[in-house]
């Protein structure tokens, strides 16, 4: 519908839940406040949730990392990368999309932005941002960084989530996640899909016009 970018945009002016949202769906034992010995070594990125309506759903458009990364090797996530010095969040976000899935920065309406999630085993600090693009873009997939592209069609697995066991690098854990085809999305991806169905609820209880 082309009310979803300004009725999202106006969503995302309100106070967002942060934490509240991300502790639905973080990772058992992972800490959500950065402790201080680990200031120093902090790094920071930016990452777009990238929305599109395609088949009248609303949709967004994530990623699945190669097995060779040194970092979340072989989840699922958004496009995005580490903030480069003397560049803002949203720069890297739209840098970082177009050269990994080939969407141009000109077509990225921002429409704001979702609350800096930590991520302890990483280090990092991601800034998450919404964009929306007129229409379902022409990928074309950096294979060094991605392994292919997941369309999520958000509405349809919005509460519904499951657990599943994974294999981390401190062993086996049991995480919350969302399932999709034959892909489970958790982590700090989860996390920031958890915000976003939160001011999605708050913004939109009992109206219809996103549903």
């Amino acid at each position: 519908m082309n009310s979803w970018p300004e009725q999202i945009k106006q969503a995302l002016q309100k106070d967002l839940p942060g934490a509240v949202s991300h502790k639905k769906m973080v990772p058992p034992g992972r800490k959500l406040v950065v402790a201080p010995d680990d200031k120093p070594g902090l790094k920071y990125s930016s990452v777009l949730l990238a929305l599109f309506e395609d088949n009248s759903e609303l949709t967004g458009c994530l990623i699945k990392r190669p097995t060779h990364m040194k970092h979340h090797a072989g989840q699922i996530a958004m496009p995005g990368g580490r903030i480069e010095k003397n560049e803002k969040p949203e720069e890297t976000a739209l840098r970082e999309t177009f050269e990994e899935i080939g969407i141009l920065p000109e077509t990225v309406e921002i429409l704001g932005t979702l609350s800096d999630l930590y991520v302890e085993v990483s280090q990092f600090i991601i800034h998450p941002l919404v964009g929306w693009l007129k229409e379902k873009p022409v990928f074309s997939i950096n294979k060094n960084e991605v392994e292919k592209i997941v369309l999520f069609p958000l509405l349809k697995f919005k509460n519904k989530t499951s657990e599943v066991e994974v294999e981390t690098i401190y062993g086996k854990l049991n995480v919350p996640c969302i399932r999709f085809e034959n892909e489970i999305i958790w982590g700090a991806t989860a996390m920031i899909l958890s915000e976003f169905y939160d001011v999605f609820d708050q913004s939109f209880a009992g109206k219809s016009a996103l549903i």
